[in-house]
């Protein structure tokens, strides 16, 4: 049964603890995970019913905590100093030091950081002293919730709690701006009007205007179409046999004999130890085969059950021809 909290305390002890628990925002309920954590992002993506490994947004008690996990420049700190806490998302570089799970940023180089405006979960977020990975508090698909009721008619019994804060002021996503390149880019409109932000990025004398997505724009936040991570070597999927010349992406407690270097996604055949490590596992047998000498990858079969079905998703995306 999913508890109902008032104390941003127990909230923050459950997320430490790797539960999932709901949090109350400005602009909506999120569903909060420990974004160091592997497990916790995974289980995030079980309890949406998330059909694709869609990079997760996560929220930080302060800008500086947020900009040690990324690299934040001149127009970054500007935006941070004039809307932070708000509604304002920054899609940024990660740190080669970041400890934020691979998993909450679907593989991708880039990480969504914000920091929100409601007391009690900034109170949370400095109590848990970690960033907490936070979609929408819904189901894949459903309206996003603005109440802990909201979150209760969908989420009931799939989560540990839900921190009770009121309604929603904003009512609405968060704006999410890519800070990535000289350009920024809007790629979702949300509770900061983009005339607000370009009046801050105006004022950092730089040439980088607001332009809208492009629909084949690699995605670097949620809401759009998914862009993976691909790993160098060629990755063969169902492989039946591996061969001396392979790496091998294995799964369960009898991996295929005879690989040049192994990664395990899960030895237990758990579908979600395999989500939380399967970003980590293709940058790390990518790399090894690389140095080895390697010619690709052959990857195990994973059952289709559960964060199994995203998992094979994520595969055929990474397997996917090139060009």
């Amino acid at each position: 049964m999913t508890r109902l909290l008032d104390d941003p305390a127990e909230a923050a002890a459950l997320l430490r603890d790797g539960a999932l628990v709901a949090f109350p925002s400005e602009t909506v309920y999120g569903l909060g995970a420990d974004a160091w954590n592997g497990a916790a992002v995974a289980a995030v993506f079980a309890a949406k019913g998330r059909p694709h490994f869609n990079p997760l947004i996560c929220h930080f008690a302060s800008a500086d905590s947020a900009f040690a996990e990324v690299v934040a420049d001149a127009r970054a700190q500007a935006l941070a100093e004039r809307f932070w806490p708000g509604p304002l998302t920054l899609v940024l570089p990660r740190r080669p030091e970041c400890r934020v799970n691979l998993l909450a940023g679907a593989g991708l180089d880039t990480l969504a950081v914000r920091v929100p405006a409601h007391p009690r979960t900034l109170a949370m977020l400095g109590l848990a002293g970690r960033p907490i990975a936070g979609p929408s508090a819904n189901r894949s698909g459903q309206v996003s919730p603005t109440s802990a009721a909201h979150v209760l008619a969908g989420l009931e019994g799939r989560i540990a709690a839900v921190l009770e804060g009121g309604d929603c002021p904003v009512g609405v996503e968060s704006t999410v701006l890519d800070l990535t390149g000289p350009g920024a880019v809007l790629l979702r409109p949300g509770g900061v009007p983009a005339a607000a932000i370009e009046a801050v990025v105006g004022r950092l004398g730089r040439p980088v205007p607001l332009a809208a997505a492009a629909a084949t724009q690699s995605l670097r936040s949620p809401g759009m179409m998914l862009s993976h991570y691909a790993p160098d070597l060629p990755l063969r999927l169902a492989a039946q046999a591996v061969r001396a010349d392979e790496a091998l992406l294995a799964f369960g407690p009898r991996p295929l004999p005879g690989a040049g270097a192994l990664w395990n996604l899960s030895p237990a055949g758990d579908v979600a130890e395999a989500a939380a490590r399967l970003f980590a596992g293709l940058r790390w047998l990518d790399a090894a085969g690389r140095r080895l000498g390697l010619r690709g990858i052959a990857a195990m079969d994973v059952p289709a059950e559960g964060l199994g079905e995203a998992v094979q998703d994520r595969l055929l995306r990474a397997a996917a021809p090139r060009g």
